[in-house]
Protein backbone atom coordinates (compact mmCIF):
# COMPACT_ATOMS: atom_id res chain seq x y z
CA UNK A 1 0.00 0.00 0.00
CA UNK A 2 1.19 3.50 -0.83
CA UNK A 3 0.12 6.53 1.19
CA UNK A 4 0.10 10.10 -0.07
CA UNK A 5 -0.86 13.37 1.57
CA UNK A 6 -2.80 15.74 -0.65
CA UNK A 7 -2.45 19.17 1.00
CA UNK A 8 -4.45 21.02 -1.67
CA UNK A 9 -6.75 20.69 -4.64
CA UNK A 10 -3.68 21.12 -6.83
CA UNK A 11 -2.12 18.01 -5.28
CA UNK A 12 -5.33 16.09 -5.98
CA UNK A 13 -5.19 17.22 -9.62
CA UNK A 14 -1.56 16.08 -9.83
CA UNK A 15 -2.53 12.64 -8.53
CA UNK A 16 -5.35 12.48 -11.09
CA UNK A 17 -2.85 13.19 -13.88
CA UNK A 18 -0.57 10.40 -12.66
CA UNK A 19 -3.45 7.92 -12.42
CA UNK A 20 -4.74 8.89 -15.88
CA UNK A 21 -1.32 8.25 -17.44
CA UNK A 22 -1.31 4.69 -16.04
CA UNK A 23 -4.76 3.57 -17.17
CA UNK A 24 -5.21 0.67 -19.59
CA UNK A 25 -8.25 -0.99 -21.10
CA UNK A 26 -9.72 -3.33 -18.51
CA UNK A 27 -8.62 -1.26 -15.51
CA UNK A 28 -10.98 -0.75 -12.61
CA UNK A 29 -10.35 2.08 -10.16
CA UNK A 30 -12.37 1.80 -6.96
CA UNK A 31 -12.77 5.26 -5.40
CA UNK A 32 -13.49 4.92 -1.68
CA UNK A 33 -14.08 7.41 1.11
CA UNK A 34 -16.76 9.30 2.99
CA UNK A 35 -19.09 11.88 1.47
CA UNK A 36 -17.15 14.95 0.43
CA UNK A 37 -13.73 13.28 0.52
CA UNK A 38 -13.05 14.08 -3.14
CA UNK A 39 -13.99 10.94 -5.08
CA UNK A 40 -15.93 12.82 -7.77
CA UNK A 41 -13.32 15.60 -7.93
CA UNK A 42 -10.56 13.06 -8.51
CA UNK A 43 -12.67 11.26 -11.16
CA UNK A 44 -13.40 14.54 -12.99
CA UNK A 45 -9.71 15.43 -13.14
CA UNK A 46 -8.83 11.97 -14.44
CA UNK A 47 -11.46 12.30 -17.18
CA UNK A 48 -10.24 15.80 -18.13
CA UNK A 49 -6.63 14.62 -18.21
CA UNK A 50 -7.60 11.85 -20.60
CA UNK A 51 -8.89 14.45 -23.05
CA UNK A 52 -12.58 15.00 -22.36
CA UNK A 53 -13.43 18.55 -23.43
CA UNK A 54 -16.85 18.11 -25.04
CA UNK A 55 -18.99 19.13 -22.07
CA UNK A 56 -19.26 19.38 -18.33
CA UNK A 57 -18.46 16.24 -16.34
CA UNK A 58 -21.50 15.65 -14.14
CA UNK A 59 -21.51 13.48 -11.07
CA UNK A 60 -23.24 10.18 -11.91
CA UNK A 61 -25.06 10.21 -8.55
CA UNK A 62 -28.49 10.17 -10.18
CA UNK A 63 -27.72 8.52 -13.53
CA UNK A 64 -25.47 5.93 -11.79
CA UNK A 65 -23.20 5.80 -14.86
CA UNK A 66 -21.65 8.25 -17.33
CA UNK A 67 -19.72 7.17 -20.43
CA UNK A 68 -16.90 9.10 -22.05
CA UNK A 69 -15.60 8.10 -25.46
CA UNK A 70 -11.97 9.10 -25.18
CA UNK A 71 -9.18 8.79 -27.75
CA UNK A 72 -7.78 5.49 -26.39
CA UNK A 73 -10.81 3.86 -24.75
CA UNK A 74 -14.26 4.40 -23.33
CA UNK A 75 -14.23 5.44 -19.71
CA UNK A 76 -17.19 4.50 -17.53
CA UNK A 77 -17.75 6.60 -14.40
CA UNK A 78 -20.05 4.80 -11.96
CA UNK A 79 -21.53 6.09 -8.72
CA UNK A 80 -23.12 3.15 -6.93
CA UNK A 81 -24.22 5.08 -3.82
CA UNK A 82 -27.92 4.77 -4.69
CA UNK A 83 -27.70 1.12 -5.76
CA UNK A 84 -30.30 -0.95 -3.91
CA UNK A 85 -28.82 -4.36 -4.71
CA UNK A 86 -25.37 -5.27 -6.04
CA UNK A 87 -27.01 -7.14 -8.92
CA UNK A 88 -28.56 -3.89 -10.17
CA UNK A 89 -25.13 -2.79 -11.42
CA UNK A 90 -25.34 -5.39 -14.18
CA UNK A 91 -28.25 -3.43 -15.69
CA UNK A 92 -25.87 -0.47 -16.02
CA UNK A 93 -23.56 -2.40 -18.34
CA UNK A 94 -20.83 -2.78 -15.76
CA UNK A 95 -19.65 -6.08 -17.25
CA UNK A 96 -19.15 -4.40 -20.64
CA UNK A 97 -17.24 -1.61 -18.93
CA UNK A 98 -14.92 -4.09 -17.24
CA UNK A 99 -14.28 -5.96 -20.50
CA UNK A 100 -13.90 -3.13 -23.00
CA UNK A 101 -13.08 0.11 -21.20
CA UNK A 102 -11.78 1.71 -18.06
CA UNK A 103 -14.03 1.96 -15.00
CA UNK A 104 -13.97 4.56 -12.24
CA UNK A 105 -16.31 3.40 -9.49
CA UNK A 106 -17.45 5.56 -6.61
CA UNK A 107 -18.91 3.64 -3.66
CA UNK A 108 -17.56 0.30 -4.96
CA UNK A 109 -18.52 -1.45 -1.73
CA UNK A 110 -22.14 -1.27 -2.95
CA UNK A 111 -21.18 -3.79 -5.66
CA UNK A 112 -20.42 -6.31 -2.91
CA UNK A 113 -18.70 -9.55 -3.80
CA UNK A 114 -19.09 -8.78 -7.51
CA UNK A 115 -16.31 -6.19 -7.39
CA UNK A 116 -13.37 -7.75 -9.27
CA UNK A 117 -10.17 -8.43 -7.36
CA UNK A 118 -8.17 -7.03 -10.28
CA UNK A 119 -8.36 -3.30 -9.49
CA UNK A 120 -6.73 -0.24 -7.99
CA UNK A 121 -8.25 0.89 -4.68
CA UNK A 122 -7.99 4.62 -4.00
CA UNK A 123 -9.12 5.42 -0.45
CA UNK A 124 -9.55 9.14 0.26
CA UNK A 125 -9.89 10.57 3.74
CA UNK A 126 -9.93 13.99 5.37
CA UNK A 127 -6.93 15.62 7.02
CA UNK A 128 -7.14 18.32 9.69
CA UNK A 129 -6.74 21.20 7.21
CA UNK A 130 -9.83 22.18 5.15
CA UNK A 131 -8.71 21.18 1.66
CA UNK A 132 -6.19 18.55 2.72
CA UNK A 133 -6.80 14.89 2.03
CA UNK A 134 -4.94 11.67 2.58
CA UNK A 135 -5.01 8.86 0.03
CA UNK A 136 -4.09 5.21 0.24
CA UNK A 137 -3.38 3.36 -3.00
CA UNK A 138 -3.52 -0.41 -3.12
CA UNK A 139 -3.54 -2.45 -6.30
CA UNK A 140 -3.59 -6.06 -7.36
CA UNK A 141 -0.47 -7.50 -9.10
CA UNK A 142 -1.42 -5.85 -12.43
CA UNK A 143 -0.72 -2.51 -10.71
CA UNK A 144 2.64 -3.52 -9.18
CA UNK A 145 4.74 -1.66 -11.75
CA UNK A 146 2.37 1.31 -11.87
CA UNK A 147 1.97 2.12 -8.15
CA UNK A 148 5.40 3.65 -7.56
CA UNK A 149 4.99 6.36 -10.24
CA UNK A 150 1.60 7.21 -8.70
CA UNK A 151 3.22 7.82 -5.35
CA UNK A 152 6.31 9.64 -6.53
CA UNK A 153 4.95 11.60 -9.46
Amino acid sequence: MHQIDLPSLGATKDLAVRIARCLRVGDIVALRGPLGAGKTTLARHIIQTLGWTDSEIPSPTFTLAQLYDLPNFTLWHFDLYRLDNPEDAFELGIEDAFATGVSLIEWPERFGDYLPVRRLDVRLSFKAKDDARHVELCGDPSWADRLEPLRNG
